[in-house]
Order: C-alpha cells, then sequence, then structure tokens
C-alpha cells in the first residue's frame, strides 16, 4: 500500500475525532499522574525522615500491578468494549482516589499507598483498550503520527510532571494533591465520553475461552525466538531499572548534596532530551534496523547509569540525563517496532502483556531489594550494578543482528 506523503500532515491528523479526544484525556491523565507520584513521594519522605525502604515501596504499588495484571488486561482488551473500559477505569480511579482522600483524615498515613496501587491496576486494562481504538478509529497512515504525537506528550510531561507535582503539594499539602489527581480522571473519564461509539460485538459460537487465549499467547511467544530474546533482553533492562528507580532522589540529596526538591531538574533535563531525540530518532528509524536502536540505546543507557553513579556535580548530572534522554527513544522505538515486526496482529495484544510482565517482573524482584541494597552498599556500586545489567541487554540481541525481521526488507522494497 503507497501512502502519498502530503496526506500524512498534522491538520488531517487533528482532523480526527479520536486522535482530538484521545490525546486531551491523555493529557488530563498525565495531570493526575504525575501529582500522584511526586505529591506521594515527597509525602512519604516527608513522614519517614527519608527511609529508602518505605520510598522503594511507593515504587512498588506503582509497579507491580503492571507485572501481575498486564497480560490479564491485554487478553479483555479483545474481549470487552474498548471505550466502555476506558471510562468505567477512570471513574473507578477517581473514587479510589475520593477513598483515599476520606480515609487520610481518620486513619494511618499509610493509606496513601492505595491510591497509587488502585490506578496502576485499572490503567493495565485502560491501556490496551486505548491501543485497540486506534487501530479501529485511526487511518493506517496516520497511526504513526498519531502514535508521535501520544509519546510527545508523556516526553512533555517529564519535564512539567515534576515541576506540577511538586509545587502543588509544597503550596497545597497532600489533601489538595490527592483531590487533584481525583479531578482529573473525572474529567479524563468524561472526555473519553465522546469518542465514537463501541463497534458492537458480532456472535462468535466459537469463541475461544479466556484460558484459551491465554495458553495461545504464551505458545506463540515461546516459540518465536525474536519475541524470546527480546524478553530476556526486557528482564536484564527491568532488572536495571528496578535497581536505582527509587534511588534517583539520593542523587540529589546525597552525591550532589542539594535538597530533595531539585529532583525535578533531573526530570526535566531527561525530558528535554526524550523530547529532541524523539525527533533525531524517527529520522534514523528509516535507516535503521529496529535492533541497532535498541542496542544502541541501550549500550548509551549504560554509560549513563554508570557516570550519573559517579558524578558529584549538578551540571554533569544534568548533562548525562539529557544525554540519557536523548537516545531513551531509540529503545522506545526499537522496543515496539521489533514487536510489531515479529508478531502477527491477532497477537500483539497478547505478546506485549508477556513481554511486559518479563520486565516489570524483574524491576519489580530488583525494586524491592533496593532499598536494603542502598543501607549495605554506596549508591554507585548500585549504580555500576545497572550499567552492567543494561550491557548485558544489550549483548542479549546480538543473535538478532545475524537475521533481517521479518518487515524490514519489505519497507525498505516499497
Amino acid at each position: 500500500m503507497t501512502v502519498e506523503n502530503s496526506d500524512i500532515t498534522m491538520g488531517a491528523l487533528f482532523q480526527n475525532r479520536f486522535i482530538r479526544t484521545i490525546l486531551l484525556s491523555v493529557f488530563l491523565l498525565q495531570i493526575g499522574i504525575w501529582v500522584r507520584n511526586y505529591s506521594i513521594l515527597l509525602y512519604v519522605i516527608e513522614k519517614t525522615n527519608e527511609d529508602p525502604v518505605a520510598i522503594s515501596l511507593i515504587s512498588v504499588a506503582e509497579f507491580a500491578p503492571i507485572f501481575l495484571f498486564s497480560f490479564i488486561g491485554g487478553t479483555f482488551a479483545d474481549r470487552w468494549r474498548p471505550k466502555r473500559t476506558m471510562i468505567w477505569c477512570d471513574l473507578l480511579s477517581a473514587l479510589s482516589i475520593l477513598v483515599v482522600l476520606l480515609t487520610l483524615m481518620f486513619a494511618s498515613w499509610k493509606v496513601i499507598f492505595f491510591a497509587t496501587l488502585v490506578s496502576s491496576i485499572l490503567s493495565q486494562f485502560s491501556q490496551p483498550s486505548g491501543m485497540k481504538l486506534f487501530k479501529l478509529h485511526v487511518k493506517e497512515e496516520l497511526v504513526q503520527m498519531g502514535m508521535s504525537m501520544y509519546q510527545t506528550i508523556f516526553a512533555l510531561f517529564m519535564i512539567l510532571g515534576p515541576i506540577i507535582g511538586t509545587f502543588v503539594f509544597q503550596q497545597y499539602g497532600i489533601s489538595v494533591a490527592i483531590a487533584i489527581m481525583g479531578l482529573a480522571f473525572l474529567l479524563s473519564a468524561a472526555t473519553l465520553a465522546f469518542l465514537p461509539p463501541d463497534p458492537e460485538n458480532e456472535e462468535n459460537t466459537h469463541k475461544p475461552t479466556l484460558m484459551d487465549d491465554i495458553k495461545a499467547g504464551f505458545s506463540y511467544v515461546w516459540n518465536n525466538r525474536a519475541l524470546t530474546l527480546l524478553g530476556g533482553s526486557f528482564a536484564a533492562c527491568g532488572m536495571a531499572l528496578g535497581l536505582t528507580q527509587p534511588l534517583t532522589v539520593f542523587l540529589v540529596t546525597e552525591r550532589l548534596g542539594l535538597p530533595k526538591e531539585q529532583l525535578q531538574w533531573l526530570m526535566a533535563a531527561f525530558g528535554i532530551g526524550m523530547i529532541l531525540g524523539g525527533v533525531l530518532t524517527a529520522a534514523l528509524a528509516r535507516k535503521s534496523p529496529p535492533q541497532f536502536l535498541l542496542a544502541v540505546g541501550l549500550v548509551v543507557s549504560a554509560m549513563g547509569f554508570l557516570a550519573m553513579g559517579l558524578s558529584e556535580y549538578l551540571w554533569l548530572t544534568l548533562t548525562i540525563q539529557f544525554i540519557s534522554g536523548l537516545f531513551m527513544p531509540c529503545i522506545h522505538i526499537g522496543i515496539n517496532t521489533m514487536i510489531l515486526q515479529n508478531t502477527e496482529a491477532a497477537f500483539i495484544g497478547r505478546v506485549n502483556g508477556i513481554l511486559n510482565p518479563m520486565f516489570m517482573g524483574t524491576m519489580i524482584i530488583s525494586m524491592s531489594a533496593s532499598g536494603w541494597l542502598k543501607e549495605n552498599f554506596p549508591l554507585e556500586t548500585i549504580y555500576q550494578s545497572a550499567a552492567m545489567l543494561f550491557i548485558v541487554a544489550a549483548l542479549t540481541l546480538i543473535p538478532l543482528f545475524k537475521q533481517a525481521p521479518s518487515g524490514y526488507q519489505k519497507e525498505e522494497d516499497m
């Protein structure tokens, strides 16, 4: 199928009712999510006097549901009506926030973990439904640009999110922060109501059971060498990120000797790098195979983690964060392209649902141990270990360089 470049314009993209609606919904959700992430982080730091174990538990509450519910959510995305699923998930997230706000007034502050846990669980059902809606309502030639805009919002909030979250907590406290979270989820649900109606499910007397779908998904990944190797790379990446994710604040407080609130500038530098890197990587993606992009991103990440663990200067740490962000789109685009090239359309949701838990499972294991490791080992040693794991992830991809992924050569011939 040949698509004229003149048809692929930003104007054509925003003429699509679905694109306009889903991008506004994602924008609102990102406000709620980043206010949640940073207000809860700063609140727990304040309540526990910077206890590393308590801080690591925040990340466990955020990422554990991805490991436990990702595959189930991906499977149900093809069984439930996607628009209805997304709206109900936002409404239930808002309800859980209200429960937390009420409970916080009369019970222990530790109930704050519940807000992160519930919204993270519900997102595992909402996100794959959103991907299904992309396929239903966006023309094939506009999907790549639409997903680019979708990812740009996430990158933008890498800059704005920490600033917004920190400002809300410092100025108004945890109760107002929680109220803003709930309002953001409600507004997102109201926005999604303007999506086109869900298509009616066709009657199928031979519809496979949920267990049949689950077994077929695991069998498909196990028998696909490229996906199996990619899963091994995912596992090593997850373990590396899990070691460091809860401890980033200590780069600021220990290595740099600055107040914990300065963490937002590290995230901002990373986000600026991601936005610029997205533009550069999009240009490179047409000429470079996805396994090359992914390997480059992993190697640069390894060098970045090694340098951040050693840096004692703010300007150097910010520069490293920027460069790491610059190459992060190589990882995202490489992973997504490899999955698409090596997976049949009927298994996309389940393949994502299997590979993501492999990433999150190892991430949660190392994340759970990060607090203990921080108490027993120097911070730079932990970051050096994470760098080595990124190298292992890159080495796992070597067998894939010996074969052209299905779809890549076809793209060259078009």
